[in-house]
């Protein structure tokens, strides 16, 4: 069961989010809340695992109460207003819901919602029983509203852009905001490296190394000076490694 909670400051949205919520059979309604201090009230009472959160709201906007938790429960924003979609993304709202919505929207939308936590959990569940077993061998990130699974074996390398990284397994990368130093604290130490500030490199793609570059396939990738030790270690350990053998 999804436990929600759906803010709204207009009674009538409220009753229409009430009323989809209880057609839902994996939804429950926790509670209705017309402010973003009552909404806030509910989150210290409540386990909640999903919020309704209209955006425009007299005294704090749903933005703003949304950039305010510590701990954010999954976020469906439901509002007038198209001009925020990009906030939205920004944010990490799970879909944008623009009133007035049908019934099929509202289903579509809460879909994704339970596609997203069985995901994540059997990402969990994955992460356990390969910690006790063998090594991971894939991760999940979140993009397009949604959890992609890669694996790491299919990485060839990463670019850093910002608060966002896109990570490279083929012609289309895959595009989630994170920082470079959160995912490289994912990916297995023995099979990547980080060359640079805005790049992390699947090691055994590597293709050739010249000074300050290195390439894999048609793309060259700069190495910088404070990660090239690093590099030339790895190198040097792998050709005693091919002596050794």
């Amino acid at each position: 069961m999804i436990r929600c909670i759906a803010i709204d400051d207009e009674a009538l949205a409220l009753d229409l989010l009430e009323d989809n919520i209880r057609k839902v059979p994996f939804l429950e309604l926790v509670q209705r809340c017309r402010s973003a201090a009552e909404a806030m009230d509910a989150l210290r009472e409540n386990m909640v695992d999903l919020i309704f959160l209209d955006i425009q709201m007299p005294d704090i906007s749903g933005i703003q109460l949304l950039k305010s938790l510590t701990n954010r429960p999954l976020v469906i924003f439901t509002t007038a207003y198209s001009n925020y979609a990009r906030e939205g993304y920004d944010l990490d709202v799970i879909d944008y819901l623009l009133k007035p919505y049908s019934f099929e929207r509202f289903l579509k939308a809460v879909n994704k919602v339970r596609e997203y936590i069985d995901l994540r959990e059997n990402a969990g569940i994955l992460a356990i029983s390969e910690g006790k077993s063998r090594i991971p061998t894939c991760l999940f990130v979140k993009s397009d509203y949604k959890l992609v699974k890669i694996s790491f074996e299919d990485i060839t390398y990463i670019e850093g852009l910002k608060d966002y990284v896109k990570i490279y397994t083929g012609d289309r990368p895959v595009i989630t905001q994170m920082s470079m130093k959160s995912l490289e604290e994912k990916l297995p130490a023995r099979d990547f490296l980080r060359v640079h500030r805005s790049y992390i490199v699947a090691f055994a793609k590597i293709e050739s190394v010249q000074k300050q570059l290195l390439t894999i396939g048609k793309k060259e990738i700069p190495v910088s000076d404070y990660y090239r030790e690093e590099l030339y270690k790895r190198i040097n350990y792998k050709k005693q490694d091919d002596k050794d053998e």
